[in-house]
């Protein structure tokens, strides 16, 4: 703002006052206790999940060794074992907290096809229970799903592609349930095919679909309506 050489305390307090000046800004709002605490476990669970996963490729590589050491292979073993009763407790523990707080939305979140229990826990955690977005695109906009376009005259025609400015761990579980969604979800599979019979990569139906799944969650999470593939609207009174 301002194109200013001048970078101080005093010039960047100017600097922000213009902006909030020109700008609506919305009064932020910081996570309850029981949000933190569940957000913490979230992190937790990503971490086990990631030495989980190191374990299991360190167990295969000592299989496939011709003399693997029994000592190590127990070991590993043994740390897995372990990190998986650790990561069964804190999702225990996550899903009482979801539903302390927000039982009837997981309830109705797990009506949409493509969407299982621990994809509607994570849903709730990730947005706060949708009570910080007072639209869908809104929403898509935070996981990263809204398109990017790059034109300028004639010269310039980027591919879309969606922004990734947002929400990774959100964006990378509505990426993987898109696939069951295609399968069970009508009116994903319905979207995924009429992409690609117009001759679009398999992988830009998926994120269609991903946006799909998350605009049903939101209109379900602020109608109180739960999912009803033959309903065309795709809810119901509940």
């Amino acid at each position: 703002m301002g194109l200013s050489k001048v970078k101080t305390d005093k010039s960047d307090s100017k600097r922000i006052c213009a902006y909030a000046e020109q700008v609506e800004l919305k009064l932020w709002q910081g996570n309850t206790k029981e949000e933190i605490v569940c957000l913490q476990i979230v992190r937790a669970l990503s971490m086990y999940t990631k030495q989980t996963t190191m374990l299991k490729n360190k167990l295969h590589g000592e299989s496939v060794l011709g003399n693997p050491s029994k000592v190590v292979v127990t070991s590993l073993k043994r740390s897995l074992r372990q990190l998986q009763r650790e990561m069964q407790l804190l999702e225990d523990k996550l899903l009482i907290l979801v539903k302390e707080s927000h039982q009837d939305l997981f309830t109705r979140l797990k009506t949409i096809p493509g969407i299982g229990p621990k994809t509607a826990i994570m849903l709730v955690v990730l947005t706060g229970g949708f009570d910080r977005f007072n639209s869908a695109s809104e929403l898509c906009s935070y996981a990263g799903l809204t398109p990017v376009i790059r034109q300028s005259g004639s010269s310039v025609k980027g591919r879309s592609r969606i922004s990734k400015i947002g929400n990774q761990k959100l964006r990378n579980l509505l990426f993987m349930c898109s696939f069951n969604a295609c399968k069970y979800n009508k009116a994903c599979r319905d979207l995924y095919e009429r992409i690609v019979a117009k001759g679009k990569s398999k992988k830009l139906a998926l994120i269609a679909v991903c946006n799909k799944l998350l605009k049903q969650a939101f209109a379900i999470a602020k109608s109180g309506l739960i999912y009803d593939g033959e309903y065309k609207s795709t809810l119901v009174k509940n």
